[in-house]
């Protein structure tokens, strides 16, 4: 391929690295332009070699994969951000898509699925590891048709607004939207907020910005 991915690895362990670029190395249409140890040169190498793709590891020593994921899309906001993690937690997922990432996958299936999620961040998905699925909600068939105002609430949410803010926004009481929160956890099958953010993205039922 005559215009390969351009990816920067960011990682504060050398050997990982070294492993990532080796796994990337397999890939015919992806190249490794650089590597950062820590947040800080993440932020600098990022504007220096304009990557398409940065691998980005969350946890990280002083500036964390979060804090310089926001920095880097900042200044260039045409970067996607894949963030690399150990936790699987829904508090971390969110904070990581918050902040700008487009993809969140965890480590122990970077051997297996990180050629593959690099090119589908590239082709537009928000990209979340299969591991972060709930069993018992998400995997079954319970995706219940959501009526247009519930959908519009479920955006919302997604968005991060409180009840009162979108009571607000939509002219509604506090106490009506959550009943319609509660409806459209009950319909899903998902008793979490995060876990309804991530089924929300995953499914399709809602628009990143």
């Amino acid at each position: 391929m005559r215009n390969k991915i351009s990816v920067l690895l960011v990682d504060d362990h050398s050997l990982v690295r070294r492993g990532f670029r080796k796994i990337l190395e397999d890939e015919a249409d992806i190249a490794v332009v650089g590597e950062a140890k820590d947040g800080e040169e993440a932020v600098r190498l990022a504007s220096e070699l304009k990557p398409q793709v940065i691998v980005m590891d969350c946890a990280m020593p002083g500036m964390n994969g979060l804090q310089a994921t926001r920095q880097i899309l900042e200044k260039n906001p045409q970067t996607l951000v894949l963030m690399l993690s150990m936790h699987p937690e829904d508090t971390l997922v969110r904070q990581a898509l918050g902040a700008g990432a487009r993809g969140y996958i965890l480590k122990n299936a970077v051997d297996l699925e990180l050629g593959a999620a690099i090119r589908r961040v590239v082709a537009g998905e928000t990209v979340l590891d299969s591991q972060l699925e709930r069993p018992a909600a998400l995997k079954g068939e319970r995706n219940a048709a959501l009526t247009r105002r519930e959908l519009e609430i479920l955006q919302m949410i997604v968005d991060g607004k409180s009840n009162k803010e979108i009571a607000s926004v939509l002219d509604l009481s506090a106490n009506t939207v959550s009943v319609h929160r509660a409806n459209i956890m009950d319909a899903l099958g998902i008793h979490k907020t995060a876990e309804l953010v991530v089924y929300a993205i995953r499914n399709g039922l809602v628009n990143l910005p």
